[in-house]
């Protein structure tokens, strides 16, 4: 890591930070009461190349790396998680995907769209009826003459109404035989390709959350992305980078949290002195700080392995599992220590607790990164 990776990283969350303080923090009482996705916003985030902050330069984005990015994510995230969440999915599913695996032609048609942030992007893996399950899934995707079929429905995806294109995981084989995935470009407005239901959910209420539905959704070949067959195992190592996102996601929130809980005990006075002189009080902050300095160091670390192009797999899902589960145990400690007011919308702790939560679960729950951490560690 050299100094200018560092000065960079400075630079971009200074600058991160004054723009969320600017557009995000004064609307994010109203967009979380109303469920209002701002897509306005994020054309404002890609104009600053925070759309594409992965994509290289020849194709719209920013070419900057995984510590860079974390460092976005993290500011974004300390003012309000939805938007952090949305900026993470966007730039490490969907636009990463089709960096990684998309053809020249493709590469050319996608990504300076999506790295403006003039497309949103979304990625489809996740089914009503297969979550972790995902060889079981039933969205399929059946040749027919020189394209494809696609019939299924997707959900829980992040901007699965309001994404200008997908890239979507479809079962060309059995269920449950090797290999019988594909992943496919669908742009928004194929006939058979629609967006369903919007979840109304406890927390990142400002990020859209939705189904994505097909039916008799026809596209040729030229939107399928590598080999037929191959649609699983991409997914695996670009949830190796997502695991990154959902990380500094993570740590972004625990941050927030923190920063709020300790102003709070540092100006609330009870027996005539700062709560924050109580050993009752000060343990926490000393247990919420130690907490999330270990997550960072996680974060980074498997930040740097990513860029250095090194295997990621055990590395992103530890950072991932012990920054996800610090998002809950400090948010939970920051109500606690706001007390009554912790437990009401005119505090920021109830947000950050409520949004927390979704760190533990979104691109694998704890308990599939602790399954993808031991078999790495044993075999």
């Amino acid at each position: 890591m050299t100094n200018e990776i560092v000065e960079n990283q400075e630079l971009i969350a200074q600058s991160v930070h004054d723009l969320g303080e600017r557009l995000i923090r004064p609307n994010i009482r109203q967009w979380d009461e109303d469920q209002h996705f701002p897509v306005e916003l994020f054309q404002q985030l890609g104009e600053q190349g925070l759309m594409g902050m992965l994509v290289p330069v020849e194709y719209g984005g920013t070419g900057l790396g995984y510590r860079e990015y974390v460092a976005a994510i993290v500011e974004l995230s300390r003012i309000d998680g939805s938007v952090g969440l949305s900026m993470a999915a966007h730039n490490s599913l969907c636009t990463n995907h089709i960096l990684m695996f998309g053809n020249e032609d493709q590469k050319q048609t996608y990504l300076p769209r999506l790295a403006t942030g003039e497309w949103l992007g979304a990625w489809g893996l996740t089914e009503p009826n297969t979550g972790s399950d995902a060889g079981n899934m039933r969205t399929t995707a059946v040749r027919d003459g020189d394209g494809w079929v696609l019939n299924g429905a997707k959900n829980f995806i992040t901007h699965g109404r309001s994404g200008n294109v997908a890239v979507v995981i479809a079962r060309t084989g059995e269920p449950n035989a090797p290999h019988n995935a594909t992943a496919f470009i669908v742009e928004r407005g194929t006939p058979g390709f629609t967006g369903g239901r919007k979840e109304d959910k406890l927390g990142m209420r400002a990020s859209e959350t939705a189904e994505m539905l097909f039916q008799d959704c026809r596209i040729s070949d030229a939107q399928r992305l590598g080999k037929v067959g191959e649609g699983f195992i991409q997914s695996l190592k670009i949830l190796d980078g997502g695991r990154i996102s959902i990380a500094a996601l993570s740590l972004g929130i625990a941050h927030g949290a923190y920063d709020a809980a300790l102003a709070y005990a540092k100006e609330r006075e009870q027996f005539g002195k700062p709560i924050a002189s109580f050993q009752g009080i000060s343990f926490k902050l000393a247990d919420m700080a130690t907490d999330i300095e270990a997550a960072k160091l996680l974060t980074y670390q498997a930040a740097d392995l990513k860029d250095a192009g090194k295997p990621v797999t055990k590395e992103s899902a530890m950072a991932k599992l012990f920054a996800s589960e610090t998002a809950v145990r400090v948010a939970n400690e920051s109500v606690q220590i706001f007390g009554g007011y912790g437990y009401t919308k005119d505090y920021p702790a109830e947000k950050f607790y409520r949004d927390a939560k979704l760190c533990t679960i979104g691109e694998g729950t704890s308990e599939i990164q602790k399954l993808v951490i031991s078999r790495q560690i044993l075999k």
